[in-house]
């Protein structure tokens, strides 16, 4: 097969990697891609969100199929032209990613259809929304309604830490439209979990987990980001939790929206808040998620391509999942400044030497080439990524990978995989 992947992350950078791999792989084109993903395909000079120039380099090219990472790409209705000019595309329609493109459509949607997920109210003008902080009191979260790279999420402790979030989304609105609504939240307590679906139409299959960790700073604590770590399986999301998953909210999501004429086809993230009263969504992706992808697909011992292909062309019952019992881990390094403002076109050196450890790969996120040198142009800009026997070892594998790399521009979290080593020491 002749395979396009859209995107430019390190979730793509993931797919590229297993796409290559597999021996249906004819030839492997990227748009736009990065420093990376240059090494095992194409990359092609177009941009994701280039709904047009997509439709028609994959004309050009005769691409047999299309895998769309990012949500921007899937909200502008990427796949919608590339099946009208019958050329497959994995990934959902923009109707169907309206899950991921529109907070206030997913907690509407999840109320109509019974899924379990966290008490809201939706304004489109900030003094309303800081009345009904001034009524209910705090803590809340406080959501943008559009896309915002995993920025538009706020927790705020107390009152006025919630008047701050509202001026800053929806006065400042550092994110344009994305932020004309907010929805504000009661702020679920447990642990979170990242739960993966295949799904094409009624059905789903459900994936491994992974955990993802958001803040940017060590114990969780700092801004949101869109991930600085993960890994997977996750230990909290037992086999018994997974079927009340499925159960419970995956089956539910998924005729939900076949009901009201948004078919879904494609990779269904649900973002879960897991208690001693179950689990609740709090958020879909309509897509990957990212860093999570890339311990995912580590994992994964089956033919990528394939399994894709099969989605796509509604063949879930040729579909045989296989993974690697042992656990993987990836460490997001972030330009210094990230999830804030941070300086693009440092030089990222040494990265042969990780190349000599066994079971590590290291996934580009935001870089690109500069007269050859490898160099940062993003705030998340490499995953690296290690498989182990244990979760204590994939973390000290990453780490020491970690520590080859030179380049004091950038920074990571030291504690990636916290979670599941306390429950592995318990």
């Amino acid at each position: 097969m002749r395979v396009l992947v859209v995107g430019s992350g390190g979730r793509e950078h993931a797919l590229c990697w297993a796409i290559r791999r597999s021996k249906a792989c004819e030839a492997l084109y990227c748009a736009p891609g990065n420093a990376g993903i240059a090494e095992i395909a194409e990359c092609v000079d177009v941009a994701a969100d280039n709904v047009k120039d997509i439709v028609a380099f994959s004309r050009d090219r005769r691409i047999d199929l299309v895998v769309v990472g990012p949500e921007s790409s899937l909200v502008a209705g990427v796949v919608d032209q590339l099946s009208q000019a019958g050329i497959r595309a994995f990934g959902p329609t923009a109707r169907a990613a309206a899950i991921e493109g529109s907070k206030v459509f997913m907690k509407e949607f999840c109320a109509r259809h019974g899924i379990p997920t966290a008490e809201y109210a939706r304004f489109d003008e900030p003094e309303a929304a800081k009345e009904h902080i001034l009524r209910h009191g705090a803590p809340v979260v406080v959501k943008a309604d559009g896309l915002c790279g995993g920025k538009g999420v706020i927790v705020c402790r107390n009152e006025n830490e919630g008047f701050a979030a509202i001026d800053h989304l929806m006065i400042e609105a550092p994110f344009g439209d994305a932020c004309a609504q907010v929805v504000i939240e009661e702020l679920l307590t447990g642990e979170e979990a990242s739960f993966f679906a295949l799904v094409n139409g009624h059905r789903a299959l459900p994936l491994a987990s992974a955990q993802d960790h958001k803040p940017a700073y060590d114990g969780d604590h700092g801004p949101n980001t869109g991930g600085m770590g993960a890994y997977s399986p996750a230990p909290i999301v037992t086999e018994a939790l997974t079927e009340t998953i499925m159960a419970d909210i995956v089956r539910p999501t998924v005729a939900g929206l076949m009901q009201e004429g948004r078919p879904y086809c494609g990779i269904l993230y649900v973002g879960l808040m897991i208690s001693e009263d179950g689990a609740k969504v709090l958020e879909f992706n309509a897509r990957m998620g990212d860093p999570e992808c890339q311990p995912l697909v580590v994992r994964l011992k089956s033919d990528v391509l394939e399994v894709l292909a099969a989605c796509t062309d509604d063949r879930m019952e040729d579909i045989r999942l296989e993974w690697d019992s042992r656990p993987a881990l990836t460490v997001v390094m972030a330009a210094h400044g990230y999830p804030g403002p941070y300086r693009r076109g440092s030089e990222i050196r040494c990265l042969d030497r990780v190349r000599s450890l066994d079971d590590v790969v290291v996934f580009h996120a935001g870089t690109r080439l500069d007269d050859g040198k490898v160099v940062a142009d993003g705030g998340r800009v490499l995953g690296v990524t290690a498989a182990s026997e244990t979760i204590e070892a994939a973390q000290r594998r990453a780490y020491e990978a970690v520590d080859l790399i030179d380049w004091p521009e950038g920074f990571c979290r030291r504690d990636i995989g916290w979670r599941a080593i306390a429950r592995a020491q318990a």
